[in-house]
């Protein structure tokens, strides 16, 4: 496979079969444009065919893993119909080339991980985090409905109760507690995430590739079986882009000041009526 028309990923090949992909835009600590979103939802389609890739391994450039969508991608899409219909789809295929390719996928979290890009790091099938790294889907302080990820995989990675707690307030957790409640793999310290994930990785490179490739397509399954509740999911965050929610949402984080969601503001009382 030639992987040289990307322009937001870096590709590196690594002995034994190891593809070390890098999500690269560290100015911007790798948040998703829509280059990048849409290179995210089909490099996992060129992984499967690439025949000379046995493992995958994705990591972010500089400080972060990535810092989710960009806002000013954010902003295009509120209100506009026709955009919000192609995020949905490539939404979809990011999730679902993710966890249909056909080698294991390593993410290596070296630091912040919100929207796609955490959806990248906890749908690889092997997650090395720092102990540092700040974790979080913010879906719901944005005005957006938890979508792109985190209905599907959160309540199989660490129970029904932290998925609720955290979907639902929107905080965020660091790597070391991502670990504890079973959120992600390992958590080790910072200089050691990317050594860890290639030795990982090795292991998977040098095992046997049928049976852990159809071991991995197997537990894929499991993830499959959730495909209604991420569709519906995905449906009505889309759905927040197009109300007014979204834009106090995107306001806010860019005032960097707490929301004052429309919904949530209480309608006054009718006046009574004269007797």
């Amino acid at each position: 496979m030639d992987f040289s028309s990307y322009e937001r990923l870096l590709f590196e090949r690594r002995p034994g079969g190891v593809m070390l992909i890098t999500l690269n835009r560290p100015e911007k600590y790798n948040a998703a444009d829509e280059t990048m979103h849409a290179e995210l939802s089909r490099v996992w389609l060129d992984v499967s065919h690439d025949e000379e890739t046995r493992v995958a391994v994705v990591t972010g450039a500089g400080k972060a893993f990535s810092a989710g969508g960009d806002l000013a991608m954010v902003e295009r899409l509120a209100g506009d119909h026709a955009r919000v219909l192609h995020m949905l789809r490539e939404m979809s295929d990011l999730v679902y080339n993710l966890v249909n390719c056909d080698k294991p996928v390593v993410s290596a979290v070296n630091g912040v991980a919100v929207g796609a890009g955490l959806a990248v790091a906890l749908l690889a099938d092997i997650s090395v985090c720092a102990e540092d790294a700040r974790l979080g889907d913010g879906h719901v302080k944005l005005g957006v409905a938890a979508g792109d990820h985190a209905a599907l995989c959160w309540p199989l990675l660490c129970g029904m109760a932290k998925a609720r707690y955290y979907l639902l307030t929107g905080e965020m957790l660091t790597g070391a507690e991502a670990e504890r409640i079973g959120l992600v793999t390992k958590a080790v310290p910072t200089t050691q995430v990317l050594e860890e994930a290639l030795a990982v990785a090795g292991v998977l490179a040098n095992g046997s590739q049928t049976a852990i490739r159809m071991t991995r397509l197997v537990l894929a399954n499991w993830l499959k079986v959730a495909g209604p509740l991420f569709d519906q999911s995905a449906a009505y965050e889309m759905l927040g882009f197009m109300g007014p929610d979204v834009l106090e949402g995107v306001a806010a984080l860019k005032e960097r000041r707490s929301p004052s969601f429309p919904s949530a503001r209480l309608d006054p009382l009718p006046a009574s009526p004269e007797v």
